[in-house]
């Protein structure tokens, strides 16, 4: 015959064993959960916005620049103006600056963690390359002069600390902005005054310049809210057409409702005038 307290304490135990079974269970379960619906998890979590930028009238004729100064040098690489840039094919604009803005007219995003990166823009053929660099907030931005002739990059940040640094052939200069600017900071060469370009100094990783078709793609956003911002620095784009129809951006702003995957957004066409 089993001792009635042996019984009683061994079926205590399968009890409490039992219990606490069930309770490893259900945590693990819904850490499984919890994991499987992490945006990091679900690619579907996460939004890709694509959108083409296109002139609507006539596209300028591509010009070239003429040097004014190292002539001997500057002059062999036929230099274009690309003040503004535009397919004559399909009228696509280059080099439209789109960015989700999260100042105070902004829209605030869940912080991303990301490894530092040097982003890099060269004095290369006396000119500026590429014509537009992002730089999120503590990456470092290298500015190096593969070129035979002296270049500097004059940058007149708003918020951090203004830079106009002299670059020798061969040479380079490094910087590591700490805050966000309110807008994209204008550079030029004070030696090569037709050498431009900009630097946007963001403090999310949401951000592209258009392609020689005017195209645009940003993936990784956080689906859901966002406010997108749009700059040409040959035009103010306040008044567009997006798919055809009319639409005022007040401040180049536009406010989206990102829905998880794709989100082609069509044609947005900017006035021929605003470029004038």
């Amino acid at each position: 015959m089993n001792n009635p307290s042996t019984t009683w304490s061994y079926g205590v135990s399968l009890k409490k064993f039992s219990k606490r079974l069930l309770q490893l269970s259900a945590a693990a379960l819904a850490v499984s959960a919890a994991v499987s619906h992490s945006p990091a998890a679900l690619g579907e979590e996460t939004a890709t916005l694509r959108v083409q930028f296109k002139i609507k009238g006539d596209a300028p004729k591509g010009s070239k620049i003429t040097p004014t100064v190292d002539q001997a040098f500057c002059g062999q690489f036929g230099i274009p103006d690309e003040t503004l840039v535009v397919n004559p094919d399909n009228k696509g604009i280059a080099n439209v600056i789109l960015y989700a803005d999260t100042g105070r007219l902004g829209t605030k995003l869940p912080k991303v963690d990301a490894e530092p990166k040097t982003v890099v823009l060269a004095n290369q053929n006396c000119r500026f390359q590429p014509r537009v660099v992002f730089v999120t907030v503590g990456d470092t931005l290298k500015i190096t002069n593969p070129d035979k002739v002296s270049h500097n990059a004059n940058m007149q940040f708003l918020v951090n600390t203004p830079e106009n640094p002299n670059i020798p052939p061969g040479g380079s200069h490094e910087t590591t902005p700490a805050s966000a600017e309110p807008a994209p900071i204008p550079v030029s060469c004070n030696i090569h005054p037709w050498m431009k370009a900009q630097v946007v100094v963001i403090d999310n990783p949401y951000g592209a310049a258009s392609d020689a078709d005017g195209v645009i793609e940003i993936k990784g956003l956080p689906a859901g809210k966002v406010t997108m911002r749009a700059i040409h620095d040959a035009g103010r784009m306040s008044t567009v057409y997006l798919n055809g129809k009319k639409t005022s951006w007040r401040g180049a702003r536009w406010k989206l409702e990102l829905k998880p995957g794709v989100n082609d957004l069509g044609v947005v066409e900017v006035d021929a005038d605003v470029f004038k």
